[in-house]
């Protein structure tokens, strides 16, 4: 086990955390944990590019965790009232699309790697943005209602749009192209 796979563990234990203080109402101790959570990401990813400790299984465990990570923040803040449940539920949706779809390729005997497009890039930079400026706006009163809403409905398009290439990716793997 490399000190990268703990520090993302670590990452893993704070997410239980960071749910039950969401619920509880205690938003700005789940906005410091989420921050810290986001630099523990950034120290694990470096540690391991250079002191060339990459493993297999930190290449699964460390998108797992960011995507627990969300989803869990997603689900408490819907259940807050802090982001709509559409939103809420067209973000866990399409994450559990994607790994059913993978899963698929696996069962009838297409393995395929999911290849991070740029949509899914700007995607979860938006889910995270929009989670961090929710937590900041609850936990320290920012009033910052019309740039939520604005980053809501960014959010929704980029996750949407993430969704479409990756079904246009899988129909042309399974079609044979390899796309």
């Amino acid at each position: 086990m490399t000190i990268p796979n703990l520090i993302t563990l670590g990452r893993v234990i704070f997410i239980p955390i960071i749910f039950w203080l969401l619920v509880s109402g205690q938003t700005r101790g789940a906005f410091l944990l989420f921050v810290l959570a986001g630099i523990t990401d950034a120290v694990d990813g470096w540690l391991a590019k250079r002191w060339n400790m990459q493993t297999e299984l930190g290449a699964y465990l460390d998108p797992m965790a960011d995507k627990l990570l969300v989803v869990s923040i997603y689900v408490a803040l819907g259940v807050a009232g802090e982001l709509p449940s559409w939103l809420v539920i067209a973000v866990v949706s399409r994450d559990i699309l994607i790994v059913l779809g993978v899963i698929l390729c696996w069962i009838i005997g297409q393995p395929m790697a999911i290849q991070p497009h740029i949509v899914s890039k700007a995607n979860t930079l938006s889910q995270l943005v929009l989670v961090a400026l929710v937590l900041a706006d609850e936990g320290f009163d920012l009033e910052l209602d019309v740039l939520r809403t604005v980053l809501i409905w960014v959010t929704a398009v980029l996750t949407a749009s993430s969704l479409a290439v990756y079904v246009r990716a899988w129909v042309a793997h399974l079609a044979g192209s390899g796309e």
